[in-house]
């Protein structure tokens, strides 16, 4: 497992994402999950080499973090992963929207819960799950996230799904250490603002849905997502699994999997070392149901794409009119020269 750095601390360049550990019975789930199967899949990943787990208290409104904290009491503390979670998505009910609230008392409120639930002492990374429509500043967001840092209670901050602008504002007060935002082949937009706008102010990259909830792990086709029930929040939430964005992605993972056979890697690993790649990208969450799951993009940090394979990738982007954004990173000085 290859490593980057966050504030001069080794990570690795993959970590678990524990969207699915939040199991079944709540609004945004994706579907049932044994706990023993998640507990399973934290320990392969450790075992291959991922030092930290991305959660957030909306997973199973708050089971997520639970199953984690469980798991990391079961390690000397010398082993333990570190934690990434997430605040401002708050929810009254399993069945209703949640609302993204960032007061400074209810991200007080949400960093104690999660202390608790993950039974740690300080988290290692607290993020705004997404921007406020409560009405608060992100001045007064942010500033509270900042006071949590100097109180020991959280190492570092960072914030999902914030444009250019809130980024400013932010970075204004207190630095940003991270930004996760979607990227994958099939949602390529944060590579024409907020990629660069990171690599220019040193804040690290934590990409999401690289493998587009399974489609870029070729687990899906046209009969399987028919299959999904009506209210799957798979397919309210992402266009890839709606017609026309569907037939363009599957024509494209099809071109992927050749791709994928001459380099003699699955369709999903090839999918996430496209991701891991791309300059200004720091690390990549990956999410795995089992063990299994998790081996099927075992060792995508280590494919190197020369520029005969991503030339290839980005005439079947191309040629499909699968996803939005640039087709392929722009070559380096080095690759100019060659």
């Amino acid at each position: 497992m290859t490593s980057a750095e966050l504030d001069g601390v080794g990570i690795s360049r993959i970590g678990l994402g524990s969207w699915v550990m939040g199991g079944e019975g709540w609004l945004a789930s994706l579907g049932a999950q044994f706990d023993r199967d998640s507990r399973a899949t934290l320990r392969a990943a450790l075992d291959a080499g991922i030092n930290w787990i991305d959660t957030a208290p909306y997973y199973g409104l708050g089971h997520a973090e639970e199953v984690i904290g469980e798991f990391l009491t079961t390690l000397p503390a010398s082993d333990r992963p570190m934690v990434f979670t997430k605040c401002g998505v708050i929810w009254r009910t399993a069945d209703e929207q949640p609302l993204e609230i960032l007061t400074p008392a209810s991200i007080r409120r949400e960093c104690e819960d999660s202390l608790r639930r993950l039974r740690v002492e300080r988290l290692d990374l607290l993020q705004v799950h997404w921007p406020a429509t409560d009405g608060t500043p992100v001045e007064e967001s942010w500033s509270t996230l900042a006071q949590l840092v100097t109180e020991g209670k959280v190492r570092w901050i960072g914030v999902s799904n914030f444009d250019v602008d809130l980024l400013r504002r932010c970075e204004a007060i207190r630095h940003v250490d991270t930004l996760q935002p979607p990227f994958s082949l099939l949602r390529r937009d944060a590579a024409n603002e907020l990629i660069p706008w990171c690599d220019e102010h040193g804040t690290a990259v934590l990409v999401y849905s690289p493998l587009e909830s399974g489609v870029l792990a070729d687990a899906y086709n046209h009969a399987r997502v028919a299959q999904l029930a009506p209210d799957d929040v798979r397919l309210e939430r992402f266009e890839v699994f709606r017609e026309p964005a569907l037939s363009r992605s599957l024509a494209f993972v099809s071109r992927l999997r050749s791709i994928a056979e001459g380099l003699g890697c699955t369709v999903p690993a090839l999918a996430a070392a496209w991701v891991l790649n791309w300059p200004g990208v720091t690390a990549a969450i990956l999410g795995a149901r089992t063990p299994l799951q998790l081996a099927a993009w075992s060792g995508c940090d280590s494919i190197r794409l020369d520029r005969g394979t991503s030339l290839l990738i980005a005439d079947a982007l191309r040629e499909t009119g699968a996803g939005s954004g640039p087709l392929a990173a722009p070559l380096s000085a080095e690759s100019r020269a060659e």
